[in-house]
């Protein structure tokens, strides 16, 4: 593998024209950022730094084993942000954390001014953790709970 800097590529991007785009991709794909594979990456070692196994996560984001591996090891993509956000609760994540999986995920962020997502986002920063919490939570004030997994995908 010849990974690259950041900076040698931002070299090469001064130099480079719109249809040499595609040139810039293929002599520098062992540097490009491999967002999907690097969500699994990213989810694995939250999980490990607070001491949760990928099971209990699964079990407790109401999330079938089989499917939540699949789902973490790439070979399955959801296009349901409900997903992402049960594996992040049941991680423990934090809100910073939940956004940065999100979009390694290449998912939409939580948002403020949507009532939902604002709501998500104190549910994080509360560090509520537990499903029924979250979805009680939501359903309290008139919004959608999340997404059970028999509606996923």
């Amino acid at each position: 593998m010849n990974e690259k800097s950041t900076n040698n590529l931002e070299q090469i991007l001064r130099g480079t024209r719109p249809d040499g785009f595609g040139d810039y991709l293929r002599n520098n794909r062992d540097s490009m950022v491999n967002e999907s594979a690097d969500f699994f990456v990213y989810c694995k070692e939250l999980f490990r730094m607070r001491g949760r196994s990928q099971q209990d996560v699964f079990l407790d984001g109401g999330i079938p084993e089989r499917y939540g591996y699949k789902l973490l090891a790439g070979e399955k993509r959801t296009r349901q942000r409900d997903v992402i956000l049960r594996i992040c609760f049941a991680g423990h994540l934090t809100l910073r954390e939940t956004q940065r999986a999100l979009r390694k995920y290449e998912m939409p962020e939580l948002y403020a001014k949507i009532k939902r997502d604002a709501l998500l986002m104190i549910a994080f920063n509360e560090r509520i953790r537990e499903i029924p919490k979250v979805d009680a939570l939501l359903t309290k004030e008139g919004l959608e709970p999340l997404r059970s997994c028999g509606e996923m995908d």
